[in-house]
């Protein structure tokens, strides 16, 4: 099995996994609200359709697709929740959870079928067909963490967390970016723990900013599913340090994040 058809396989794993947490909700807990600011569980089914829409869009019609950036570049703070917010609006949940079902079936196909080597333009730099399956499948495991939070529900963590973990270290720069500010030239040595106790790691052995701390943490950290004060991933150097507190594994510009978990007595 390629490496390709591998990360797609896993977002399809990634999915599944999440229609299942929701496909059997009723209307109640399809309006419950998500940590996500205004975003109910419905939004964030939303959302995910209408993302493996504009992907399909992307990879099939990359003309078409530009109309689409431009309206992002019109209204690069609005224009996600807005298009979540029409969707709720126009949709029952079972026809929203039909529309992502169908919508990420023609993906995985679309995706398994390319040619080798096409490039997929996007909001950001043109993606791999590789890329463009593991960035779907960051933002299906991020969603998906939403919505397990707002059903009360722990998901174990699986070896699918790498592809997270994986684009999260390789959008440093990107996180930098659309900040304004100059990323480091010096790589980053990142070394993470998996809940079996296998380490993974990226960059120079010998490098002085360092990153460590759990696999999971760190995926929650660069996809800001959780305020780092409440994650065990720890930096050395200033530079790492600095990185800690930006980044993101999504393209767009920077997230609000979480704030910390409030403590027994209310307080923050």
């Amino acid at each position: 099995m390629s490496a390709v058809v591998a990360v797609i396989d896993d977002l399809r794993e990634e999915s599944d996994e999440l229609d299942a947490l929701v496909g059997a909700l009723d209307e109640t807990g399809w309006r419950g609200p998500t940590p996500a600011e205004r975003w109910t569980v419905a939004h964030q089914i939303a959302h995910l359709g209408w993302t493996d829409g504009v992907a399909l869009l992307a990879a099939t019609e990359p003309d078409r697709f530009g109309d689409e950036v431009a309206k992002a570049l019109a209204a690069p703070e609005t224009f996600v929740d807005e298009a979540a917010d029409a969707l709720v609006a126009a949709h029952a949940p079972d026809a929203l959870l039909a529309r992502w079902r169908e919508g990420r079936q023609r993906l995985h196909k679309v995706l398994r079928d390319a040619p080798a080597g096409t490039r997929i333009p996007w909001y950001g730099p043109p993606m791999s067909i590789a890329s463009m399956a593991t960035a779907r499948l960051m933002e299906t495991w991020a969603h998906g963490q939403d919505i397990a939070d707002a059903l009360g529900v722990t998901r174990t963590p699986t070896a699918r967390l790498r592809h997270v973990a994986r684009i999260g270290v390789r959008a440093r720069n990107y996180a930098y970016a659309v900040r304004g500010i100059t990323a480091p030239e010096e790589e980053f040595r990142v070394e993470l723990r998996t809940p079996e106790g296998e380490m993974i790691a990226y960059g120079p052995e010998g490098a002085a900013q360092r990153i460590t701390g759990p696999l999971l943490d760190f995926c929650l950290l660069v996809t800001q599913r959780a305020h780092r004060s409440d994650l065990a991933v720890t930096a050395e150097g200033r530079e790492a340090d600095q990185w800690l507190g930006i980044a993101q594994a999504f393209a767009g510009p920077p997230g609000p994040g979480r704030l910390p978990r409030a403590e027994p007595d209310g307080h923050r």
